[in-house]
């Protein structure tokens, strides 16, 4: 599913989690894990029984063991929760510190109010200045290009080597602290007031410092606390009653019994499986703002993805003029040449090399000092105004036709049949008009990426509606929509009509993902549930995402989506795993306590387990190795493969219930086997 495969558990990570499960004993800390707290507690008052029983008037020799052994496994329990999510942590802690490396107090050349440099540290450097960067120089600080162009290496942020061009306005003047510029020279204004650069929230992100807990998490987690309440309420009321009932039950087995019965597995492993999942997201050369967004992207019911650079390579290049009317192909071919000399889109320097191609030539000199006329999504054209007066536009169709109308023009009766012709085989059509005439159309083609459809099954597989945007006509858009598997199309998309589509799905309950990386998709990455940025695009954008690609491929939202799609999953199945555990249990430690004054209940002990004793502790000891043993698990994630939420539910009854029910009886029994013979060792059998 990623490009960034995932890599074993480093022997250093390993070590420092050994060390940080100790630390993380720490009362303080451990009761933000409310199930372990109480794990702790347990192990607290064992350990207080196993050097002073008759506190509860247990004597002998071997209920003091007896306290001890149970003490031990309890502390193993807490440790090895410890131990899991001491291993989330750590990987992400390591990432941290290689990034860490790239993170200097260089030099800056700082611009003063006349307009000269000097060179300062770069940690004074404050929002609003204007630096000076040149070949070889590191940014300093998180800006916006203002004036120059130059390639930037970004590999330190990206772990890509190919150097990024950067340049003043449009979508890639965004430029972040600590990457390097290895040619030219750029003007940056500063963008980020010292210590909330880029960097420096990438590195608090993945270090996990400002990590809070999602709303799922919360929400399983208020459930957790609440069985281990009622477990807690139960426990507590049987020593009495027992008491009365003349049935002496050792307070080490009454812990033991409520460790077992409340969601330990799930407990010890919740933290360790949000932290792994955003560090899935973050192998992945993505950083998730906050868990909440890797969560959302669980739960998305629409994506809405962008025509150009997401579904196509964006590349839409000329490859023909079709002129139309009286009008003929050099005059075509002249006037759309003249119209894109200043356009430094892929667009326009494409027309003016299928110009060249063709033998056409004007002055150079003389148009390039014309006044052009940009492209904007509400014009949706662009041109140039020549020195005689004469107005030459191309653009969109149906803005090209309301223009020459307006002026008094007339359309060519062919041109209509032109623009379908070329939309119907997936192109652009580009109208080119010379004030009120029509002169004809350029053709520009653009190509579908590979393996869209596939993709876009698996998303409709799994109930996700995926809707692409465009500023195409509506037979363009349709052709495209139809060849790359997408369920819904928006053609001649303005900027605003984004977030019209997205609030239109919300407010039908659904949660929408969204892909952006211009200053004018802000507003909808914001208002979208999942707003996935370009790293290469504008600070607004990035700033309204709640996730950045640092590699700046739109179409990895696609992965994203189902890298949340498996942070849900593992939850949810290693919570059915742990609550599966707790009927194995049951027929483990009950019949064990009861037994010996009622002895009807031994029919229950299916497991036929040796004795109380070995009974209870087998029970606690396959309680506390569930832990490890699903660590993998947590920190890989549960495989993912898409199909609906039903097949989903059933899968993981089948896998993580059943197999919850089932592992436990055969993973007590052999521990049973095992132990049974130490205790007769010990005079406990």
């Amino acid at each position: 599913m990623s490009k960034h495969p995932q890599k074993g558990i480093d022997r250093a990570i390993l070590r420092k989690a050994f060390r940080d499960s100790f630390i993380k004993l720490d009362p303080r800390y451990l009761i933000k894990n409310p199930v372990m707290f109480v794990v702790e507690i347990g192990f607290v008052i064992t350990l207080y029984l196993t050097f002073f029983p008759a506190s509860f008037n247990e004597q002998g020799r071997q209920m003091g063991l007896y306290n001890g052994i149970v003490s031990v496994i309890l502390l193993i329990t807490v440790l090895f929760a410890n131990f899991a999510e001491a291993v989330a942590e750590g990987r992400g802690k390591a990432q941290a510190e290689s990034l860490k490396k790239t993170r200097k107090d260089t030099k800056a050349k700082l611009f003063d109010q006349n307009g000269q440099f000097t060179i300062v540290n770069s940690s004074t450097i404050k929002k609003d200045d204007i630096v000076l960067v040149e070949t070889g120089d590191i940014i300093p600080n998180d800006g916006e290009v203002i004036e120059g162009l130059a390639f930037v290496d970004e590999s330190a942020i990206t772990g890509e080597s190919a150097p990024v061009m950067k340049e003043a306005g449009g979508d890639f003047s965004s430029v972040t602290g600590g990457t390097k510029v290895t040619s030219d020279w750029l003007k940056i204004r500063i963008t980020a007031i010292p210590g909330e650069s880029f960097l420096e929230r990438m590195i608090s992100l993945v270090e996990g410092a400002t990590r809070q807990k999602t709303p799922n998490e919360i929400s399983l987690t208020m459930v957790l606390v609440s069985l281990t309440m009622i477990f807690l309420v139960v426990i507590v009321a049987l020593y009495p009653m027992a008491t009365y009932a003349g049935v002496k039950i050792p307070v080490a087995t009454l812990i033991a019994l409520l460790v077992c019965l409340i969601p330990t597995t799930i407990g010890g492993l919740l933290s360790a499986i949000g932290i792994a999942g955003m560090d899935r997201v973050t192998r992945f050369n993505v950083i998730a703002m906050s868990g909440k967004a890797v969560e959302a992207c669980g739960d998305v019911d629409v994506m809405i993805l962008d025509k150009t650079g997401t579904i196509t390579y964006g590349n839409r290049l000329a490859a023909e003029f079709i002129p139309v009317g009286k009008h003929s192909l050099e005059n075509l071919a002249r006037f759309s040449l003249i119209a894109s000399l200043q356009d430094d889109t892929p667009e326009g320097r494409s027309v003016v090399d299928l110009a060249n191609q063709q033998g056409v030539k004007v002055d150079e000199a003389e148009y390039r000092s014309a006044e052009f006329i940009e492209f904007t999504g509400q014009t949706r054209m662009s041109g140039t105004n020549l020195p005689n007066g004469a107005q030459v536009r191309k653009g969109a169709g149906d803005a090209i036709k309301q223009l020459v109308t307006e002026r008094g023009g007339t359309i060519p009766g062919d041109l209509n049949t032109v623009i379908e012709r070329i939309s119907k085989a997936g192109g652009t059509p580009l109208v080119v008009s010379v004030d009120q005439e029509v002169f004809g159309v350029i053709y520009l083609k653009d190509t579908i990426k590979p393996g869209l459809i596939d993709r876009f099954n698996r998303l409709r597989a799994i109930g996700i509606k995926t809707v692409m945007c465009t500023g195409d006509n509506p037979l363009t858009a349709a052709t495209i929509a139809r060849e790359a598997g997408v369920d819904e199309f928006v053609a001649e998309c303005k900027p605003e009509q984004k977030i019209d589509v997205i609030k239109k799905e919300q407010a039908q309950g659904k949660l929408v993902a969204m892909t952006g990386d211009g200053t004018n998709d802000a507003p909808a990455l914001a208002q979208a549930d999942v707003g996935l940025a370009m790293n290469s695009g504008t600070v607004a954008a990035k700033e309204a995402a709640n996730m950045v690609d640092l590699d700046s491929d739109p179409t990895k939202i696609l992965e994203v989506v189902e890298i949340g799609k498996q942070l849900l999953i593992t939850r949810g199945s290693l919570t059915t795993f742990s609550i599966a555990n707790d009927v194995a249990k049951y027929f483990a430690i009950i019949p064990a306590m009861f037994t010996v004054v009622i002895p009807q209940m031994n029919a229950i002990n299916i497991m036929g387990l040796a004795t109380p004793q070995s009974a209870i502790l087998s029970a606690l000891i396959f309680n506390a190795l569930i832990i490890p043993a699903l660590i993998p698990i947590a920190m890989r994630g549960v495989k993912y493969q898409p199909m609906s939420a039903q097949r989903i539910l059933a899968r993981n009854m089948l896998i993580y219930g059943l197999g919850g029910v089932l592992v436990p009886f055969f993973g007590i029994k052999l521990i049973d086997l095992a132990i049974n013979p130490l205790l007769k060792l010990l005079n406990m059998g």
